[in-house]
């Protein structure tokens, strides 16, 4: 069977056609990067999986409505994001700490390697939970950029597809939340100096 797009477009018309299988490898195949994407909204383990179980319930009932115009993780991707802005509109959700990041399954967490010196490693810990309160600081909109660019590697026209904005919008999206990250990490690291 081929890989990517057609790869995932055959498994879509196998699901319509009734094979659990193929539904069931869509949903392994994108399941982790499902939930790492909607917990950069909710920072909670729990409010991420519920996000994406609704995202695949939905997926799962409209596969008749899928037309193949975009790709399919695409199409996965603008309902989980969706769905993680409703569940923070709907909610108070509290910002997770660096641990919590860690602990979470599937969630993309970087690789901090044992480092010879303890205050450097202090120092890089606390910068990445000062760049995970900042991530937590954006809007639901820039949040949603940054994390498919960053954590997800799409580009921009293919962030364009899953939010369906025009690309300038991306851009302009993406440009004002490395601003935002940049102001309040240069604050953190100006204060670190002090």
């Amino acid at each position: 069977m081929a890989q990517g797009p057609d790869e995932d477009l055959a498994l879509v018309n196998a699901a319509r056609a009734g094979e659990e299988d193929a539904f069931k490898a869509l949903f392994e195949k994108y399941r982790d990067r499902a939930v790492a994407l909607a917990y950069r909204y909710t920072h909670n383990r729990e409010d991420a999986l519920d996000v994406v179980q609704d995202a695949f319930l939905k997926v799962f009932r409209s596969l008749s409505g899928f037309k193949g115009q975009s790709r399919f993780v695409h199409w996965l991707f603008r309902i989980v994001v969706n769905r993680a802005i409703d569940v923070c509109r709907s909610r108070e959700a509290s910002h997770p700490t660096y641990d919590e990041a860690r602990e979470g399954e599937g969630i993309a967490a970087p690789d901090l390697r044992p480092d010879a010196n303890p205050l450097r490693s202090a120092a890089r810990n606390e910068l990445q939970e000062a760049y995970q309160n900042a991530i937590g600081e954006l809007s639901p909109e820039h949040r949603a950029v940054i994390s498919l660019h960053v954590s997800q590697g799409m580009r921009y026209i293919e962030i364009a597809e899953t939010l369906d904005i025009p690309v300038g919008t991306v851009m302009s999206r993406l440009h004002y939340a490395r601003k935002h990250l940049q102001e309040i990490l240069k604050k953190f690291l100006d204060a670190d100096r002090a």
